[in-house]
């Protein structure tokens, strides 16, 4: 039966109804069909009704392949509805219980959809080894609702144990403590696991495939496909430095483990903060941990966004914003405090260049948004949370007295909030109650933080020493005449850190004006092609994009074909959009290799192309 959906009254993306009756724990038995592309099994959702006379809980759902849903104690069949999907919310699962019990468990048979949206099925021809599928999953912000039926909302926390049935050869890993495998039956093993914090449902983590481990700190393995394993544990040699930065600026670290897994090249992020298992993307493999940093910032998201959570995406610069913060935090305990403050004006780049792309009237770009009316909050991802989220925080930091003053602060803040899910409002309460006493809060504009679109209210005032660097040389190229070879040499760039070659690109991009005469300069100077750091590729491709340079356009589409990171991806395919006589070039290249991306990317592409 279908029956039209409403919208959650506290997550303008759930169905869900956590205000009336809700999830405290989940419990998935499920087999890994890689013929079928399918997951089929059981869940057990354990209830707790909260308003007085509850008889129904409702759940997102998206394509599941129903069966049946019982009492689990009794066996006794739950009459449930499942509304019409609308867009990629899926539909509202309504399940009536028992009425003579505050807390049931819920058992439901099902099966996913081939195209479920969070899942990612990989041929062995897509992998490193070419033997073995993969699987992998990405759940956030809205995901997890094609894998199991659940309140799809940040604003519930369940704990979860997990039996995942695969075939023998094959290891599968989850967002969880890993507990015990099966002896081989019929070709099959299961394998086991714990997850004893509860976590918002987009933090539901699965791959399975061909995976070998290397360990690189006393509580950290990284696993990928055994080719590149050995790269992997060089790369990310810092972990445990990283933690315990972070442990000295947040608190304990209260999830056991903190394992790494590099994953095939269509994951559509840098990393993804999965608890006891960080996803990153092998686009930080660039041979000399200089993009590391990314592993920081999903380090810091095990307090910012995983221990204390937006309640709705409505507030996702709570989780990123400060994730930002922290990450940048730990740079300046490990490299110092110039180096913290340079990656802060890096990242105002990205800003710059996002607010340039949605228009500085967006209300997408203000720190708080509204996502009512069938906003999506994939369509809603951009920078702004992360570093409009940032920048008012070190705002705050300099305001109220600085790092000895806002560190404090800062650690009691996450400790109050720990395992809840809030809002906004909820940390600016807190803001205002712990500096009551300062006279500096009355200077705090929160409205025009908040809720202006565009770029920051205020900018820092940051250490530019190793900005003025790159500015420098930036300038040094704007006057060139472009008479002779010009005043410049390798030298330029090889004494610059990798940052600051990416300071350098990203200026140029500010550019007005960048000649074609000048890139191909560059290139025969510098050879920026030969890189291996991905973020400075990208800046370099995009450069070349820009000044029309029409020889490297086969070299942008090699890179957004041989990768999905979606930072990358998209301003590529843009920017060739935007060169009309790239445009259907770029349109005939996403349609022949659309299948081999995530389904958020190919969607997010296809938009950014005007095919949707």
């Amino acid at each position: 039966m279908t029956l039209v959906a409403n919208f959650s009254e506290i997550d303008p993306s759930s169905f869900s109804n956590p205000e009336n009756a809700v999830v405290s724990s989940i419990s998935l038995h499920l087999l890994v069909d890689f013929t079928k592309k399918t997951l089929v099994g059981k869940v057990k959702l354990h209830v707790k009704k909260i308003k007085e006379g509850t008889n129904y809980i409702d759940l997102d759902s998206s394509n599941l392949h129903i069966t049946e849903i019982t009492d689990d104690a009794t066996g006794t069949p739950l009459e449930y509805n499942v509304t019409e999907p609308i867009q990629i919310f899926g539909s509202k699962l309504s399940i009536n219980l028992p009425n003579n019990q505050n807390e049931v468990d819920i058992l439901v048979k099902y099966e996913t959809d081939p195209d479920a949206f969070a899942l990612q099925w990989l041929s062995p021809e897509q992998t490193a080894g070419r033997k073995h599928p993969y699987l992998f999953s990405q759940c956030q912000p809205i995901h997890a609702r094609s894998i199991v039926p659940c309140q799809d909302s940040p604003s519930v926390k369940t704990t979860y144990t997990a039996e995942i049935t695969a075939p023998a050869e094959l290891t599968v890993l989850m967002s969880a403590l890993r507990k015990d495998v099966s002896e081989p039956r019929d070709g099959l093993r299961t394998h086991s696991f714990h997850q004893p914090v509860p976590v918002p449902s987009y933090l539901l983590a699965l791959v399975v495939g061909d995976l070998a481990s290397k360990q690189i700190g006393p509580r950290s393995h990284v696993w990928s496909e055994p080719q590149l394993v050995d790269k992997a544990a060089f790369e990310f040699s810092e972990t445990e430095q990283f933690l315990q930065a972070a442990e000295s600026l947040c608190g304990p670290y209260v999830w056991g483990v903190y394992d790494l897994l590099l994953l095939p090249p269509s994951f559509p992020f840098g990393g993804m903060e999965n608890p006891c298992l960080t996803f990153v993307t092998p686009t930080l493999l660039a041979g000399d941990r200089s993009l590391a940093c990314v592993v920081a910032h999903e380090i810091a998201h095990s307090w910012t966004g995983n221990l204390v959570t937006n309640c709705n995406f409505n507030h996702f610069w709570l989780n990123e914003g400060f994730t930002m913060y922290v990450e940048r935090k730990i740079i300046g305990r490990l490299y110092g405090e110039q180096m913290r403050e340079f990656a802060a004006i890096n990242g105002l780049k990205d800003l710059k260049d996002a607010v340039k792309t949605l228009g500085d009237q967006n209300p997408l770009t203000k720190l708080v948004v509204d996502l009512s009316g069938g906003i999506g909050p994939d369509d809603a991802f951009s920078n702004c949370p992360y570093e409009k989220g940032h920048t008012f925080l070190f705002y705050l930091e300099q305001l109220m007295g600085g790092p000895a003053v806002f560190e404090p602060f800062f650690k009691a803040y996450l400790d109050k909030y720990k395992y809840q899910s809030i809002k906004t409002e909820d940390f600016k309460k807190f803001f205002e109650s712990y500096f009551a006493s300062n006279p500096e809060l009355k200077k705090v504009e929160w409205d025009s933080w908040l809720f202006t679109t565009g770029m920051p209210y205020k900018i820092p005032k940051y250490d530019t020493t190793l900005a003025d660097v790159c500015t420098a040389l930036v300038v040094k190229w704007k006057e060139w005449d472009c008479s002779g070879t010009g005043p410049f040499s390798p030298q330029d760039l090889t004494s610059l850190k990798p940052l600051q070659v990416q300071e350098v690109l990203a200026q140029m991009l500010e550019l007005q004006e960048f000649p074609l005469h000048k890139v191909q300069t560059m290139q025969t100077v510098y050879n920026l092609d030969a890189s291996n750091n991905s973020e400075i590729k990208f800046r370099w491709l995009r450069l070349c994009l820009k000044s029309h340079w029409e020889d490297k356009v086969a070299n942008a589409l090699q890179f957004v074909n041989e990768q999905g990171r979606m930072k990358f991806v998209r301003p590529i395919y843009r920017d060739l959009y935007a060169w009309e006589a790239m445009r259907q070039k770029a349109i005939d290249n996403f349609k022949v290799h659309r299948a081999n991306m995530m389904a958020v990317t190919a969607h997010n592409v296809a938009r950014d192309l005007h095919l949707e």
